[in-house]
């Protein structure tokens, strides 16, 4: 259902504030850049640091801008299932194409915790739910015959599966229903991982290289492997520069020294470290993005 090269949208503030006019050009940038899908309110989004009516507002802005021209995704997880159903259901009444949802991090549920939280969900919210399964960040890793049994549930989708096993994502691929996706979740496998059958990234490093990325889906999709692979060897140093500190800091450093947006980043996230910014800016010079 979703597929291609779709972006974990920063979120720009200003004074503190949700900018909503930096966030409406984000979107414009990258639809013009032929980004297939944009998801607000993800890891890249800070919603860590969103308020409700933030999180809310900020999901509003973003269907509000990309006015059904590519999928709308909004993250809506939680480590409270209640919590979920009720950020789910917004995004459904907002108009949102599909609903990001984490796997519950802190709680450290187990494996029929987890099934039985997604299950909860797509009960209660008819709405395309891709999972999201981040082990690094939220200390639970959903196993394939976990996620091969929620495939199962029609309005369960896909998963961003970001792991960074490649034997996951096998077990994953191979085992679940007809029709589940797979999305790539690290930045770095969003190649290796297209050829064994993933339909594409959520990705971060898309929020700084829109063109590029959706080139590299472009050329697969079209069997130009040489292309598609080029491109990846192109990338991947960027996406290495993407991640030299916690995620969103690089990204939103990255996209300040582009000029979409300011230099604001919300605590216990701080601005990126000389010393990085002067990598990340080696990095983007020499992949051509400034």
């Amino acid at each position: 259902m979703f597929e291609g090269s779709i972006v974990a949208i920063a979120t720009p503030f200003k004074n503190d504030k949700v900018d909503e006019e930096a966030l409406r050009n984000l979107v414009e940038y990258q639809i013009a850049k032929g980004t297939d899908g944009i998801v607000p309110c993800g890891t890249t989004g800070e919603s860590a640091t969103l308020t409700h009516d933030e999180h809310c507002r900020v999901i509003d802005i973003v269907i509000d801008q990309t006015k059904k021209r590519v999928p709308v995704i909004a993250g809506s997880g939680s480590n409270s299932t209640h919590e979920t159903v009720y950020l789910t259901e917004h995004a459904k009444k907002a108009g949102a194409d599909g609903a990001l949802i984490i796997t519950p991090y802190y709680n450290k549920p187990t494996q029929e915790g987890l099934y039985q939280h997604f299950k909860h969900v797509a009960e209660r919210v008819d709405i395309p739910i891709v999972m999201y399964n981040v082990p690094g960040r939220t200390s639970v890793n959903m196993l394939p015959d976990t996620v091969n049994r929620l495939s199962k549930i029609p309005n369960i989708v896909a998963i961003k599966e970001a792991s960074g096993s490649m034997d996951q994502a096998g077990a994953i691929l191979s085992g679940a229903e007809k029709g589940f996706g797979l999305l790539a979740g690290e930045d770095s496998l969003y190649f290796p991982l297209m050829c064994i059958g993933a339909s594409g990234v959520i990705s971060a490093s898309v929020n700084v290289c829109p063109a590029e990325a959706a080139a590299l889906y472009d050329a697969y999709v079209a069997g130009d492997m040489k292309t598609a692979r080029e491109l990846h060897f192109k990338l991947l140093p960027l996406f290495n520069a993407l991640f030299l500190e916690t995620n969103p800091i690089p990204v939103k450093k990255a996209l300040e020294l582009m000029g979409l947006i300011g230099p604001e980043i919300r605590l216990p996230l701080i601005p990126m470290t000389e010393a990085g910014t002067a990598k990340l800016t080696a990095v983007m010079k020499q992949v051509g993005i400034i």
